[in-house]
C-alpha cells in the first residue's frame, strides 16, 4: 500500500455482456459508482468502449458503431454524436471539440480519423489511403484495413494516430501529412499509446511475451519496457503513467499497478 498511487479507478466493465457498464472502484476493488448502459445502447460494446474521466467530472465513452456519449454522474446522456464509423478511442479536446477513430473493419475509403465540434459537424479528418494506399500496405488485414484503434492530439497540435495493422504509430500534421513514423520494426499491434509529460510515448505492445514500451519519439528508440507477467492480463490493451512514476496497465481480465 505504500508503493501505490492511491485513489479510485474508473473503467468499463464487460463481464457480463447483458448488462454491461462503467465502474468506479476504490483501491480494494469496491465500486463506488455505476452506469449501467440503457437497454439499447448494450450491444455495442465490441470491440470494447474506451472510458474517459473529463475535467468536469462527467463521464465520455465510445459506443463502437453507435457513437460516442458524455454523460453526468447521475447517468443523464449530455452530450452524444451517432456515427456508426466510431471505434475504440475517443478524446475530449480542450477546444470542446471530440477526436475519435474507426477501425472496426474500416476500408480504404473510410476516415480513420475524425475530429467534431459540439454540434457534431465534422472540422478535421484524416484518411489513411493519403499515406498507405501503396505496397506493402495493400491487401487484406484482420479485422479491417488499418485497425487504427487510438488517437492523441499533440500539444503542438499535430496528431498521434495507433495503426495495428500496420504495426506503427504514425504522427501527422494539421493538414493529415506524415511527420514521424515510429516502431516500425519493433511494435506489434500497438494499443493506445500516451504523450508522458517528458514527451516520450508509452504504449502497449503485443510481442511475445506482451509488454509495455516507453519510447523517445526523438531517437525512436525503447528507454523503459516492462514485460507483462499474467495470462489474465492477455491481450494487454493500455498503460497510463501515474504521477508517483508507477505505471497502471490495463488487460482483458485485470488491472495491474507496477512501479
Amino acid at each position: 500500500p505504500s508503493k501505490v498511487w492511491s485513489g479510485t479507478t474508473v473503467l468499463g466493465d464487460n463481464r457480463r455482456r447483458d448488462r454491461p457498464r462503467i465502474i468506479e472502484i476504490d483501491m480494494q476493488g469496491r465500486v463506488v459508482w455505476e452506469y449501467v448502459l440503457p437497454l439499447q445502447l448494450r450491444p455495442y460494446t465490441n470491440p470494447g468502449f474506451d472510458v474517459e474521466l473529463l475535467p468536469n467530472n462527467h463521464i465520455l465513452f465510445v459506443l463502437p458503431r453507435k457513437g460516442v456519449y458524455e454523460i453526468d454522474r447521475a447517468g443523464r446522456v449530455v452530450w452524444s454524436h451517432l456515427d456508426r464509423q466510431v471505434s475504440h478511442d475517443a478524446d475530449r479536446l480542450p477546444n470542446g471539440n471530440t477526436l475519435y477513430v474507426f477501425g472496426a473493419d474500416d476500408q480504404q475509403r473510410d476516415a480513420q480519423v475524425k475530429e467534431v465540434d459540439r454540434n457534431g459537424t465534422i472540422v478535421w479528418s484524416w484518411y489513411a489511403r493519403d499515406e498507405f494506399d501503396k505496397p506493402p500496405y495493400q491487401g487484406t488485414y484482420e479485422q479491417g484495413w488499418t485497425h487504427t484503434n487510438a488517437v492523441t492530439r499533440l500539444a503542438h497540435g499535430h496528431t498521434l494516430i495507433s495503426l495495428r495493422n500496420f504495426n506503427v504509430l504514425l504522427e501527422v500534421d494539421h493538414r493529415g501529412r506524415a511527420v514521424r513514423r515510429l516502431g516500425a520494426g519493433y511494435l506489434r499491434h500497438p494499443h493506445d499509446p500516451a504523450l508522458l509529460p517528458n514527451g516520450h510515448i508509452l504504449v502497449a505492445n503485443h510481442v511475445d511475451p506482451q509488454e509495455i514500451v516507453e519510447i523517445d519519439p526523438r531517437t525512436d528508440a525503447v528507454v523503459w519496457r516492462f514485460a507483462i507477467p499474467e495470462w489474465r492480463m492477455w491481450p494487454v490493451r493500455d498503460a497510463d503513467r501515474l504521477p508517483n512514476g508507477n505505471t497502471l496497465i490495463t488487460g482483458t481480465t485485470a488491472l495491474l499497478e507496477d512501479t
